[in-house]
């Protein structure tokens, strides 16, 4: 018996990339939701309605802070998996950037869906918690192989973008750039981008109005 990628069965091979995984979505749904909730509370963006910038600036100018924060710590994960625990990067560059950028943005979207529809700091964290980083934690291949699970918990699972990223991102450091397994799991990711981008829209303008 042998193990495709991991002839060693080093178990830092599949849990790093799984780390990655947690760290994005503490970075991009947890920390976005809190700090935005926060302000709701403060009433900074009451501040911000009564200006002539639309909603969309708000929006985009709220994200890309966050965004450039998620990126600084992908390239930390990065750095940390290759050379703190020598796990071995078999694909590209660019393409693990790509994969990574489309599952901060999802991570964002979450984020900024749940601070601008519920406006509290405490339910906000709670709901992200929910909504975002149990699910990557227990649901989405990182701890448990998807295989061995119920087929109605198998079902849930694609509905949740940490396990279109798992599969990323232990494609790309074990096995390289197999694209029939990034192209699928990359655009899952780019379409929750563009439904979380208008719920957001939506949801936002409703407060504008």
């Amino acid at each position: 018996m042998r193990l495709w990628f991991n002839d060693a069965n080093e178990s830092r091979y599949f849990l790093v990339p799984g780390l990655i995984v947690l760290v994005m979505t503490l970075i991009g749904a947890l920390l976005t939701a809190m700090v935005m909730a926060r302000e709701w509370e403060r009433g900074t963006f009451e501040s911000l309605f009564v200006t002539p910038v639309r909603s969309e600036e708000i929006l985009l100018g709220k994200t890309i802070p966050y965004f450039l924060l998620g990126l600084i710590g992908l390239l930390l994960c990065i750095v940390s998996a290759k050379y703190l625990f020598h796990v071995p990067l078999r694909g590209t560059l660019p393409v693990l950037l790509a994969a990574s950028m489309l599952y901060v943005l999802v991570a964002l979207g979450i984020g900024l869906l749940i601070s601008s529809a519920v406006k509290n700091q405490l339910i906000a964290s709670q709901l992200s918690m929910l909504a975002t980083f149990m699910p990557a934690l227990m649901l989405s291949g990182f701890l448990f192989d998807l295989r061995s699970m119920p087929t109605a918990i198998r079902v849930i699972t694609f509905a949740l973008p940490a396990r279109y990223y798992v599969a990323l991102l232990q494609t790309i450091f074990l096995a390289g750039n197999v694209w029939s397994v990034i192209v699928p799991n990359m655009a899952m990711l780019a379409g929750m981008v563009a439904l979380l981008g208008l719920g957001t829209r939506a949801v936002t303008r409703k407060q504008l109005v």
